[in-house]
């Protein structure tokens, strides 16, 4: 195949779109309060699946132009705006007029930033907290300029899941990836844990950039040797023609051995599709301790 060919989407990635009630309330929250979800950003396949029936969102906080320009995201780049201290309040007042009973808290890279955006995040689950005490709470930081002390501030707020992302295997890193590395991305899910042991660590990796087979099960290991507990596994899809290109699609038969292997190799959950991101059915993936802790907020 030439390098410049393009390989035709397959029958299986054909997307069913929901623009139902639901996702339009949703829509029109997100802008009444000044808000961006990476759902919209990143333009992520399934959102009339969530936005539509599930009602839920991935919040992307810091702005919408991200200090970082990753060669597989759709999110802007340049120098972000000055830093509004009021957004965690806005976030959690909308949490609570959806009803979430879960929800994902991602960020643009804010390398502008001493703290790389960890006080914001932290203010926001603490703000979710106050105003939604039953909601749980992810979160999908960058990698906080791999800095301990930022870490720490965001693990003490504690949220539900910390969710990082590796994104694709070593040898492709650095061609993939802006200033953030393979290694780094490992020691943030390691110090994760060593921080907070009992709350459930997660990471996502893309395929179709060019890995092979055997370079997608050493991620797998890498990951298990960290301690992570919780995989997805997608399908790369090329934004526009101005990101990298798609090398390969797997079938859902290859996502389903890859799920199998991922279970057998210790991952206490593994989400596996053409279609599954990161925040993809997170809301299954919470553990006993917080379903519990929901329940209890609930009485």
């Amino acid at each position: 195949m030439s390098g410049k060919e393009i390989l035709r989407k397959p029958e299986w990635l054909k997307i069913k779109l929901n623009t139902n009630e639901e996702y339009r309330d949703l829509k029109k929250l997100m802008r009444e309060k000044n808000l961006h979800t990476v759902c919209e950003e990143a333009r992520c396949p399934n959102i009339h699946e969530c936005w539509g029936e599930r009602r839920t969102a991935t919040m992307m906080i810091l702005g919408s132009v991200c200090t970082r320009a990753c060669r597989f995201c759709a999110v802007k780049t340049g120098l972000p705006t000055e830093l509004d201290l009021e957004e965690p309040e806005r976030v959690a007042d909308s949490v609570k007029i959806m009803n979430l009973k879960h929800v994902v808290i991602t960020m643009v890279a804010r390398d502008d930033l001493k703290d790389g955006g960890a006080g914001i995040m932290a203010e926001t689950i603490r703000a979710i907290r106050r105003k939604s005490p039953q909601t749980s709470i992810e979160v999908l930081p960058s990698d906080l300029g791999g800095k301990e002390e930022n870490l720490q501030i965001l693990m003490e707020a504690r949220p539900d899941i910390l969710n990082h992302n590796i994104e694709t295997v070593r040898r492709l890193t650095p061609r993939v990836r802006a200033r953030a590395t393979y290694d780094r991305s490992l020691e943030f899910l390691r110090r994760a844990k060593e921080m907070q042991p009992d709350i459930p660590t997660k990471s996502s990796l893309m395929i179709g950039l060019g890995e092979t087979w055997d370079e997608i099960l050493e991620v797998m290991d890498d990951l298990r040797a960290n301690n992570v507990d919780i995989m997805t596994i997608g399908q790369y899809l090329q934004p526009t023609k101005k990101h990298l290109p798609v090398k390969k699609y797997y079938t859902p038969l290859e996502f389903g051995k890859l799920r199998k292997i991922a279970m057998e190799k210790g991952f206490k959950h593994c989400e596996a599709g053409p279609l599954v991101r990161s925040s993809y059915h997170a809301d299954e993936q919470v553990n006993e301790a917080t379903k519990t802790r929901q329940l209890q907020a609930e009485m």
